[in-house]
């Protein structure tokens, strides 16, 4: 399913590329091989490819109406970026604008986008190639993002050592942003509006940050990469090998998982297969349990 009602507000996922596939071993070291045979059964096809063994990874923005404003949650690849020696992202050329503007939204309809963290497959839509120049994508959007994230990856950009997909992806997808006075930095818990309010949820990067829905008495959360896979919702402790922070990726993922169950609130991550989001209960043990049942 890719819209969803929250209230009064509605949530439609925006697909940009196919699933790409991981080795889940490589990509989760530390998760139990007997924790991915035991779930097998309903990771396939969606989730897991069993002849390669490897995590599928799917690529989704969220479109969000409010009330008062139209967010995109991140923006996935982009266009024609180049990031070489990195297949997922490399010069792509997908029809992304062309499903936003199915989805009822132009370009120019945006009032914000909001980036959970500054990982090239969540901004490179920030910007697009116009002229042989990369303008942003969303002309009238104010782009919200951590200024703890921001400031890190605009150092790292400076970094010689870092690898080259890493500086490009600050200089071509948000540094555009931020020279045309476009972004807004973000620092601790802030209120879009009466509806939308991002907080804090680091470890992943040193920025991350979720953005959670209330309305109507109903609940969502949007949660970047505080997961990557399903999977992780019963195995909340095991990190991807991208987390930067491993304690600090656990606690923030506890906390997503432990607000969505309290609040009954609909996850709404960027890289889950179908059905894309989950319900989430707690478990008598203390763990959690997905609810797919939309």
């Amino acid at each position: 399913m890719d819209h969803h009602q929250i209230g009064k507000v509605t949530a439609t996922r925006i697909a940009e590329r196919e699933p790409f596939a991981e080795a889940l071993t490589s990509f989760f070291p530390d998760m139990p091989k007997e924790a991915v045979t035991a779930n097998t059964h309903w990771l396939a096809p969606h989730h897991y490819d069993l002849a390669s063994q490897s995590l599928l990874l799917h690529f989704h923005s969220w479109l969000v109406r409010t009330e008062h404003h139209t967010i995109l949650v991140d923006t996935c690849n982009g266009n024609h970026k180049p990031r070489a020696g990195y297949a997922m992202s490399d010069q792509l050329n997908t029809p992304f604008l062309e499903r936003l503007n199915d989805a009822g939204a132009a370009p120019d309809d945006i009032d914000f986008v909001m980036c959970t963290h500054l990982h090239g497959d969540h901004v490179g839509w920030n910007t697009r190639l116009h002229n042989n120049e990369w303008v942003p994508t969303f002309p009238n959007a104010t782009y919200l993002m951590s200024k703890i994230e921001h400031d890190t990856w605009a150092e790292r950009a400076k970094d010689p050592a870092r690898p080259e997909r890493q500086r490009a992806t600050y200089l071509d997808s948000v540094l555009p942003v931020v020279q045309r006075g476009m972004a807004r930095m973000v620092e601790g818990a802030h209120a879009v509006d009466d509806s939308f309010t991002i907080h804090p949820a680091p470890g992943h990067t040193p920025g991350t940050c979720r953005a959670d829905l209330a309305s109507g008495g109903k609940h969502a959360m949007f949660c970047g990469d505080i997961l990557h896979s399903p999977l992780q919702v019963e195995y909340w402790r095991i990190n991807s090998r991208a987390c930067e922070d491993q304690k600090m990726a656990t606690q923030s993922r506890r906390e997503v998982l432990s607000v969505c169950a309290e609040r009954h609130g609909l996850l709404m991550p960027m890289h889950f297969g179908p059905p894309f989001v989950s319900y989430i209960r707690a478990t008598p043990e203390g763990g959690f349990a997905l609810d797919m049942n939309i």
